[in-house]
This record gives C-alpha cells, structure tokens and sequence, in this order.
C-alpha cells in the first residue's frame, strides 16, 4: 500500500539542498570576509596602537609585515592540508585559530607580543582562505548557480579591504583600537556555528604524503620574497636587505619548481597553473592586485592629508565604490560568466578600472570628493567587480576535486605576492616622485603639499598601467567560451 512517505518528491528534496547551498555560501562569505577585513582594518589602527604601546615606526611595519609573511608563505601548505586532511575541518580550525590569535593581539600590552598575534593570524588564515574557496567550488557545482555563488563571493574579497577601512575608521574612533582585533571573535563564532550546521564536506581519500621538500620551498621562498619586498619600501631597491631576500626567494622558488616536476604527489601538482584559464586567473588577479593598492593606499593618504577625512569618513568615502564591486560582480560577473566565460569580461572589467585610475590622476589640491574623487571610484569599482568574481570562478573550474585545495590557494597567494609587489613598487614610486619635485625649492607646507600631490598622479598612473597589463594578460591567456564543468560532478550535474 502506497503511503505519502513512499512517493518521491524529488521538487522539494533539490530545493532544501539549494537552501542548503546558499546557506554554505553565507558562512564561507562571512569567512573570507573576516580574512579580507584584516589586511586593512589593522591599518587603520596602527597610529591609535602606537601611541597606545609605544613602538617606532620600524615596528608598525613588522605589525603589517608579520601578517603578510606567515599568510603569504604558508598558502599552498593550507591549501595542500585542506585537500588531505578535509576542507570542513580545516576551515573550522582555521576559524578557531584566527579568533585566538585575534584575542591575544587585542589582548597585547607590548610589541612583540602583538607581532607574534598577529603573525598567528596569518599562519590561520593561509589554512582558512583556500579552505573556504575550495568548499564553495566543491559546493557549487551547477554553472549557473556557481557564476551566482562567484560572484558574491568575488564582491566580498573586492569589497572587504574597503570595508576594513570604514570598520577600523568607526571602532578606533568611538571604541578601542583593540576592537579591530577582537571583531574577529565575534565573527568567527558565528562562522564556527554556521559551519557546523551547514557545511558539508565530502569524503577525502588522502593519496600519498605531503611533499615536504616542496613545503619548505616553497614556504622558504615566498618568506624571502614578500620580506624583500616589504624591505623595498623603506629601505629601497638597491638595499642589500631588499635585494638579497628577493634574489634568494626567486632562486629557492625556482628549486621549488624544479621539485614539484619531480615527486610523486607534489605540493603544487603543475596541471593547476598550466591551465590556460586558470593561469589567467592567476596573472591577472596578481597585477589587479598591484594595481589595487593605489586606490586603498594612497586614495587613503590624499583622502586624510589632503582633504582632512577623519578615520570614519575615509571609509565611507569607499563606500561607493564597493557598491560598484558588488552591483558588477553579482550581476553581469555572475550572470554572464557561466555563459560566455572569463575572457570578455575581465579585459573589459581591468580596462573599466584603468580609466577610473585615470580620472583619478586630475585630482588636485583644491578638488572635492563629490566632483574630483567620487566619479573614479564608482568606475574603479564597477571595473573591479567584473575581475573579481571571473576570475575567483575561474580559479578553480575543472579543477579535480583533490586539487581544489591548492588551486583555491594559488588564487590567494598571487594576490598577495601582488599585493607586495605593488606596495613596494608603488611607494618606492610616489617616494621618488615626491623628492624630484622638492628639488630646487624653498620647502614649505604649500610645496610639501604639492610634492605629496606629485607622488599620488605617478602612483595612479601607475596603477592604471597595472590595471591595463592586467587587462592585456586576461585577453591573451584565458580561453573563449564557458568555463570548463566540474569533472568530479555527478552526471546530472555536469551540462
């Protein structure tokens, strides 16, 4: 006898698993928003935290630098132990080990013990960043639904730097510098809770070890290289202390290479990056990065020097231009991607941003922000949000699925290697700029603040530059058409 409990209701089961998805979705969100949040919200703090602990400048640096060394370097190892030991897991330890180190930075009384906190926090997030990536490209198998999931997604990591800006700017002003640490507690806790109820991972088959050889390479090159990078800003490119680490860092990458070709199960198998597209992802994700620190550093430098922001009002200022990244990136990113793929769109993403990076470089003493600054942001951010999520989904479509891990880390470490790279150059550029213009001149606030203005035009068309090579890179590498299916789906799943 046929009961109700008998019959199929195939409508209802595929639309709770969608809920399901999209719950994922918001706890992964959340994650990478936290982890994005941190490399500018901590910025914000620094001068409040200084003065607070007493510490020179030299050590507001190791602040930062501490950060970027552990995060950057230990990526393609989080991203390995994810693919191994489980992403579920490893996201959710990730999560606990960020909030703890979160809570002793805030926690410090000194120095050295703030470095170390903050050093933890990126040894945690290099576990949690490819984790949470690698379960959204595992999770989000369908094409259409996964351009949607990209695209939020890709509008959180693009958005997230700005939105640090505006959370540190309102925390240190009305709260304490130590709440841009201790925010991390509270999303996390929500994250660990969300993680546990709604995520799902499948089940890892561990094949073979992991590639030691490769680990310490790979971790030893990428340390020398973002050091000497980091190096290069202050004390300039022909330092021995800046050229010896990224020599180093270049020749040990090089080995790590050389090794990954050779074992059985590497730490970096090459059939990732040799990907066409996904080589593309990766070039271009690491010159938009570049290019990007001219918009968060030194929009940031001529919003505060010279038009006299507070903290608060230099993050809203941003604030128009992260809705360009999100309307962009769930609309046209998400829903045309999984159509035509990533080539037409993240030229023309790179080259909208190009533009915005031009109008940008007008700018003057006596400029506004509702006419002078407002109109590049809206059109940086609308050219961003067409970067970020193709090439995010891109990263990591076709991937097999034991390889998701480092695929999704490669994405991540790129874009700080950018980053650093763009940092290092851009300062070294705006430094310069600066002492040619003050040559021959009376120094005088007047001068100094048309040095300054100097140093801000030759890094904005610097970044332009960027955003235009990134734009150059896109088109010649990624291939036309859609991305390629997940070759891990069930059958049903992969048209």
């Amino acid at each position: 006898m046929s009961t109700l409990t008998d019959r199929p209701r195939p409508a209802g089961r595929e639309d709770q698993a969608s809920n399901g998805r999209w719950w994922a979705l918001v706890v992964l969100a959340l994650a990478q928003l936290m982890v994005v949040l941190d490399a500018t919200i901590v910025n914000i703090a620094l001068p409040t935290a200084q003065a607070d602990l007493a510490f020179d400048d030299a050590g507001r640096q190791w602040v930062v630098t501490g950060y970027a060394l552990a995060f950057g370097s230990l990526l393609l190892l989080g991203g390995r132990l994810s693919d191994f030991f489980g992403r579920k897991r490893m996201f959710v330890i990730g999560l606990i080990g960020f909030a703890l180190a979160s809570a002793l930075g805030g926690a410090a009384q000194n120095l050295e013990v703030l470095i170390f906190a903050r050093a933890l926090q990126g040894a945690f997030g290099a576990a949690l960043a490819p984790a949470a990536l690698s379960l959204l490209s595992t999770t989000f198998t369908e094409p259409a639904e996964r351009g949607k999931a990209f695209g939020i997604f890709g509008a959180i990591s693009g958005a997230g730097g700005g939105m640090g800006l505006l959370l540190g700017g309102v925390l240190t002003e009305y709260v304490s510098w130590r709440w841009c640490l201790y925010v991390n507690l509270v999303i996390a806790a929500i994250a660990v809770a969300g993680a546990f109820l709604k995520l799902k991972d499948e089940p890892i088959k561990a094949e073979g070890k992991i590639d030691v050889p490769g680990a310490v390479t790979a971790i030893a090159g990428l340390v020398a290289l973002v050091y000497g990078l980091a190096n290069a800003e202050t004390d300039g490119w022909t330092d021995a202390m800046t050229l010896g680490p990224i020599v180093a860092g270049l020749v040990i990458l090089g080995i790590f290479v050389a090794i990954e070709r050779r074992v059985e199960h590497p730490l970096l198998p090459m059939r990732v990056v040799l990907d066409r597209n996904r080589g593309g992802s990766y070039a271009s994700i690491a010159i938009a990065g570049a290019g990007m620190f001219g918009i968060f550093l030194f929009l940031t430098y001529y919003l505060t020097a010279i038009l006299a922001f507070t903290p608060v009002e230099t993050g809203l200022a941003f604030l128009p231009m992260l809705g360009g990244i999100m309307l962009t990136a769930t609309t046209a990113g998400s829903m045309l991607t999984p159509k035509i793929g990533p080539r037409p769109l993240v030229p023309l993403g790179a080259l909208i941003a190009a533009g915005g990076m031009v109008l940008m470089t007008r700018l003057e003493l006596d400029s506004t922000y509702v006419s002078g600054v407002l109109p590049g942001l809206i059109i940086i951010g609308l050219g961003l949000g067409l970067v970020f999520a193709p090439t995010q989904n891109a990263a990591t479509a076709g991937v097999e699925h034991r390889d998701a891990g480092v695929a999704s880390a490669m994405i991540n470490t790129v874009q700080q290697i950018g980053g650093s790279i763009g940092t290092a150059l851009l300062s070294s550029f705006a430094a310069t700029a600066a002492s040619d213009y003050m040559i021959g001149k009376t120094p005088s606030a007047q001068v100094q603040a048309e040095a300054a203005m100097q140093s801000y035009h030759t890094v904005f068309w610097w970044s332009a530059g960027f955003f235009l090579l990134a734009a150059i890179v896109a088109a010649v590498l990624f291939r036309t058409g859609p991305l390629d299916v997940d070759p891990d789906a069930p059958p049903a799943m992969a048209h």
